[in-house]
């Protein structure tokens, strides 16, 4: 039986995996979205177009490739129709390559209502959340009285439905929510094949077909391993691959974990390397650090070696990708977090206490490359200062970096041993 390799973000998210899933595609069969919801935005660029995906599996734009989205995954019927719509007016068949998981659980119209009314409710303590409803529908699953993709094909699915919402208009205070759209786009998901997706996993796998787990987020919004309270609603690690898909733990292969050459957050919450400076504005607009999902400004800083080999750690992270390369050009100095010091003391270690507590970057400095690499296109190509600060990364992590991506296209991505 073959193994299930897995696409995971390494830091807060917006690394950059829309772009390497759709770049590994062509090298399996089938595309597996695990966990998450919209809230997600996976940019592809080829040619001269672009596409943010929200809750299509990153594989959609490749033919032949079948794209599933799992049970771990969020699904609002009205973003999704709208986003299959978009794809196929770009000539994409997606009724033939998409399939979706009867146990994904669906986010109401009053989901999203129950968010806003939430985030508002906790002033200044404000998680950041994108305000789609991700939160209150995993709050649903976990209370046993959430609705699945199943539930459509079900003859009182409608009774079923309006029981909840009646439920959520009690909560908020009010008696009535337009959802004749979200009606109409979830009677419209029926057109999909609608599947047991751990059984069809599992016997993809074992008819030796190659699968890519593509997850969501990033490893440091996980909800039991993040810097809690400011994290996503579902788990991001490599573990929740087993869960998202409904496969077990020896089933997993390669561990894909993306990265940026600096860091990005959205969002409230602790970002030790924050930049509130103007190399933290020069980042953010060389690196065009805007929400693809909420269009919102990205807070940037240096890359921290303390999350990321946090993140290594907790994903068994096989192999590296190295995103945005391109942005640092042109900086004399670019530094790397190597440590913290909290309370008096320097830890090399992720604490519990980073949501709450001071912390204070320990860096080591590096000279910059100072010239365009986004026309490079091998690992020999690229400037000597470059793969001093590679050759670091690899070291402190002890994982190799195989992929290094100096651009958005698809054909700016330096593959070394991958």
């Amino acid at each position: 039986m073959n193994t299930i390799d897995v696409v995971l973000g390494m830091q807060w998210g917006d690394e950059g995996k829309g772009k390497i899933v759709d770049a590994l595609t062509p090298r399996y069969d089938v595309v597996a979205r695990f966990q998450g919801g919209p809230n997600a935005g996976h940019s592809i660029y080829f040619g001269d177009r672009s596409f943010v995906l929200h809750t299509v599996p990153s594989g959609i734009f490749r033919q032949g490739t079948q794209n599933i989205i799992g049970n771990g995954v969020v699904i609002d019927p009205l973003i999704l129709m709208d986003e299959i719509r978009a794809i196929e007016q770009m000539g994409v068949d997606v009724l033939s390559s998409l399939r979706i998981a009867k146990r994904a659980h669906l986010i109401l119209p009053t989901h999203r209502l129950l968010d806003a009314a939430q985030e508002s409710g906790k002033g200044k303590n404000k998680v950041g959340t994108t305000g789609k409803g991700i939160g209150p529908a995993y709050t649903d699953k976990a209370s046993r009285i959430g609705l699945r993709v199943g539930d459509l094909l079900l003859p009182d699915f409608e009774e079923r439905y309006h029981a909840l919402r009646d439920q959520h208009l009690r909560l908020l205070g009010i008696d009535h929510v337009d959802d004749a759209a979200w009606l109409e786009a979830a009677m419209a998901l029926r057109r999909f094949p609608i599947i047991d997706n751990e059984v069809e996993m599992n016997s993809l796998l074992a008819s030796g077909h190659s699968v890519l787990a593509e997850g969501a987020q990033g490893s440091l919004l996980d909800v039991d391993f993040g810097t809690y309270p400011f994290v996503t609603s579902s788990s991001t690690l490599c573990a929740g691959a087993c869960i998202g898909l409904g496969v077990a733990p020896a089933r997993i292969g390669k561990v894909y974990g993306i990265f940026k050459a600096y860091c990005t957050r959205v969002g409230a919450g602790p970002f030790p390397t924050e930049l509130n400076d103007a190399t933290g504005e020069t980042l953010r607009q060389i690196g065009h650090e805007f929400g693809a999902t909420t269009g919102r400004p990205r807070r940037t800083g240096w890359l921290d070696l303390v999350a990321l080999r946090y993140a290594v750690m907790m994903n068994g992270t096989t192999s590296l990708i190295m995103m945005k390369s391109d942005v640092l050009n042109g900086l004399d100095t670019i530094r790397i977090c190597v440590g913290y010091r909290m309370g008096g003391k320097q830890i090399d270690y992720f604490p519990f206490e980073a949501a709450g507590e001071p912390i204070e970057p320990v860096y080591r400095d590096f000279k910059g490359w100072q010239t365009d690499i986004s026309s490079c296109r091998t690992y020999d190509s690229l400037p000597s200062e470059l793969k001093d600060y590679i050759a670091f990364i690899e070291q402190q992590t002890g994982v190799p970096v195989d992929i290094v991506s100096v651009g958005p296209d698809r054909d700016a991505t330096i593959y070394r041993t991958v």
